[in-house]
Parts: structure tokens; sequence; C-alpha cells
């Protein structure tokens, strides 16, 4: 990828690699770079909730 920005779909290639590999905030971190190259809001919204950050699903115990 030397010389390209990658695309949303290899942005979302990526961050499902990680997913499977359990490298959930990775996955996170790939998938808000895929929403922000997306130009429907209702897109990106989806793109985030499939790969949410799991910072925010710590429960406290």
């Amino acid at each position: 990828m030397l010389g390209r920005t990658p695309t949303r779909a290899e942005y979302l290639d990526a961050a499902r690699e990680m997913a499977d590999m359990g490298r959930h905030f990775l996955a996170h971190l790939l998938a808000e770079e895929a929403a922000a190259l997306t130009d429907d809001p209702s897109e990106a919204a989806r793109i985030l909730r499939h790969f949410p950050n799991p910072a925010h699903l710590r429960s406290e115990d």
C-alpha cells in the first residue's frame, strides 16, 4: 500500500481480520477509518456499530 491511501473496503477487510484475531480495539480503529471514507452517514454508523469500541464495552465489576 505504499504511495496510496487504502480504500474503505481494504480498511473493512483489515478490521474483520483484526476482529477475528481478537484485536478488537485495532479493528475498531480500522473501522473508524472506513467510516470516515463513507459518504452515507447511515452506512458509516452501521460500520461503527459492527466494530464497537471495546473500551466502552467493559463492565465495572
